[in-house]
């Protein structure tokens, strides 16, 4: 799992392709009826048009996702907050987050008994050397002990901000009005999953549970899994290679992770 970690953090600057309206995730409701004609991931998924300014990217200007066959539909647009989903792109900030969330899922339960716990006599079982059989004990061996590591409440934020923002850059985030779904029934969530070409996708909601429905439906999909934006961590967006939010996730990371924008100083 570990390699897996690392040659995903190994990807996520290299091949990373500029944004351009057609490839840029689109907004889509997840139970909807759609005439699906590319199983392509997000963009070509329901062949819906986007507009996307380059300039804001490098400028501290919001992100705006337009939804609509025939652009621009202005009555229907997603913005999102530059300072959450157009981060730099940190691999160092990347690797503390991964190895801090790995470490503090250790147990930590390994234990062997000294010479003193041992059952029976405390006294040597036989010579150290000279009967050519193996020396008995355990000298030095593994006693229970916390694996988790402290890493700062800002550091595991802009680890957030960088993951997040790279799978935008990589055209492999989706943001969908609403996670609902009608159905607790496995095979038509399947069959909607391989139309829109998302296996191998996490999905999350702002919302304090996962809908029922979704829920129950998903629990059976191989490459599939769904969670809270709360319980969400920078090794769950590093180690899926899809993410789709629902709108109330998207509110959630710009409530919780956007930062102020400070004007410039003007000196006369």
């Amino acid at each position: 799992m570990l390699s897996t970690i690392r040659r995903a953090l190994g990807q996520l600057t290299s091949q990373v392709p500029p944004l351009s309206p057609r490839h840029f995730p689109v907004v889509v409701q997840l139970g909807q009826d759609a005439t699906i004609q590319s199983s392509s991931v997000l963009g070509g998924a329901l062949e819906k048009g986007l507009t996307l300014s380059d300039s804001a990217v490098t400028n501290p200007r919001p992100l705006y996702l337009t939804i609509g066959r025939r652009p621009p539909p202005s009555d229907n647009v997603v913005e999102l907050e530059p300072s959450v989903f157009a981060h730099p792109i940190r691999r160092d900030i990347l690797h503390l987050c991964v190895v801090h969330y790995l470490d503090s899922l250790r147990q930590g339960t390994a234990s062997t008994k000294t010479r003193g716990e041992v059952r029976g006599s405390g006294r040597k079982i036989r010579p150290q050397k000279g009967t050519g059989r193996a020396r008995l004990g355990v000298a030095f061996g593994p006693k229970p002990r916390d694996f988790s590591t402290k890493l700062n409440r800002k550091v595991i934020q802009m680890g957030m901000r960088a993951a997040l923002s790279a799978r935008v850059k990589e055209q492999c985030f989706g943001v969908v009005e609403s996670l609902q779904w009608p159905s607790a029934k496995t095979k038509e969530l399947s069959e909607r999953i391989d139309e829109l070409g998302w296996r191998k996708t996490l999905f999350v909601t702002g919302e304090k549970t996962v809908p029922d429905g979704l829920q129950r439906a998903s629990s059976n999909i191989h490459k599939l899994e769904t969670m809270t934006a709360e319980e969400l961590k920078v090794y769950h967006v590093v180690k899926w290679p899809r993410l789709v939010l629902d709108l109330a996730a998207v509110e959630y990371f710009e409530r919780t992770l956007a930062k102020p924008i400070v004007p410039r100083r003007v000196y006369t």
